[in-house]
């Protein structure tokens, strides 16, 4: 079984690769891949994206490195729907899930026009490659399937990679290795374990 920096040097080599950007040798499938790990291994995967992102290397190799950390995105758009404030007093009057519910569908989440859909395509040019980070933190708001289905559907001209704390075994996805989510076929895992 490799290390965790092990399995990031691979991740690192694999997207320099022009037919990884190209999304070569998949069979002409939509380029969408989970990176799954250890939930205990989160700071040091945080740590190494951000060393990515920081690192001029990336733009060397003809692409863009784009991170979305999803728990920031879900915050922001709430902030510019103005409603972040008021889902404290929300959660106060009718409870946690009442929430979570509104937040889906403020943002809709259940659909293919997605506040979130919209705003990483709108902020994505075709030469790059996007990472979804966040999906912990953002659990049990907003489920990865459900981010990953709606942009394969709209989405189709980058490398998408879910950094997932918990098992992807290129069925199902399980996070934190206690809560299953609903099946999730479409995504490669990147690098094995």
């Amino acid at each position: 079984m490799k290390s965790i920096e092990e399995r990031l040097d691979i991740l690192e080599e694999k997207i320099r690769a022009v037919s990884f950007r190209k999304n070569t040798g998949l069979g002409n499938e939509v380029g969408y891949y989970v990176f799954d790990y250890e939930p205990q291994q989160e700071l040091i995967v945080r740590n190494r994206i951000k060393n990515l992102a920081d690192s001029n290397t990336v733009l060397k190799f003809g692409y863009r490195l784009i991170i979305y950390d999803l728990y920031e995105l879900i915050l922001q758009l709430l902030a510019e729907e103005e409603i972040l404030d008021d889902l404290y007093d929300l959660e106060e009057e009718e409870g946690t899930d009442y929430v979570f519910a509104a937040i889906a569908d403020a943002l809709c989440f259940d659909s293919e026009d997605s506040f979130i859909v919209r705003y990483i395509m709108e902020h994505t040019s075709e030469e790059s490659v996007v990472f979804l980070t966040g999906v912990g933190k953002c659990f049990p708001i907003l489920r990865s399937h459900k981010i990953l289905n709606n942009l394969h559907q709209v989405m189709d001209y980058c490398p998408v990679v879910l950094f997932y704390p918990g098992r992807y075994n290129g069925n199902a996805l399980n996070i934190f290795h206690e809560l299953k989510e609903d099946n999730y076929y479409r995504a490669f895992p990147i690098v094995e374990r």
